[in-house]
């Protein structure tokens, strides 16, 4: 499991990257922005997802701001996120 200790983010706000920052709550909570939301939303959605749960993370605000950032992309950048908000380098 992988707490949430301190505010952290990875990414940039540059075209076909995701902007990610996490940081400590009680609960789990996801909030989506994407220029590409109407298309994509679901599988942005999905990835976030299915990363913070690889990585054991159970709660947190984690808010990702998509400028059509591909799955593999999207997924590295929570990933940094979530490891800087739990202390690791």
């Amino acid at each position: 499991m992988m707490d949430i200790k301190k505010t952290a983010a990875a990414g940039t706000m540059e075209s076909s990257d995701v902007f990610v920052t996490v940081a400590p709550a009680s609960e789990l909570t996801v909030e989506i922005t994407s220029v590409v939301i109407n298309q994509y939303g679901e599988a942005i959605k999905n990835c976030v997802n299915r990363t913070l749960s690889e990585l054991g993370v159970r709660s947190g605000k984690v808010t990702v701001t998509d400028k059509g950032a591909i799955d593999c992309v999207i997924a590295a950048r929570v990933e940094t996120a979530v490891k800087r908000a739990g202390g690791e380098n």
